[in-house]
């Protein structure tokens, strides 16, 4: 289960801002997750839930927002159905955004 490392790495990244900015607590942590990322978000959830204790996310609320696929024609930059349709153009379609876990914000309690 990568989802307990991936939490494990959140936690470090959150506990440096938390450093730098000097506060005393995290109030909540939002988390945007691609379609295509490869999470299961009920363990990853489950995980943050286990992980959290004794760190300034204790009582921190997870709000994850989920991201869907989007593809888009290389050449010419119009929305393509997916990676195997071609373009009008002749382009080839990539994926542009539903891959990624991304920290969007850090709401903290500061000193």
């Amino acid at each position: 289960m990568h989802e307990y490392s991936i939490v494990e790495a959140l936690l470090e990244n959150v506990q440096e801002h938390v450093d730098r900015a000097r506060a005393r607590s995290v109030r909540k942590l939002v988390v945007s997750v691609g379609e295509r990322a490869g999470l299961d978000t009920v363990l990853f959830r489950r995980a943050f839930e286990t992980f959290r204790e004794r760190t300034p996310c204790e009582h921190a609320e997870l709000d994850v927002i989920d991201v869907p696929v989007r593809w888009e024609c290389a050449r010419c930059g119009r929305g393509a159905a997916g990676p195997l349709a071609p373009c009008a153009c002749g382009g080839r379609a990539k994926l542009v955004s539903g891959d990624d876990i991304v920290l969007e914000r850090i709401e903290m309690e500061v000193g």
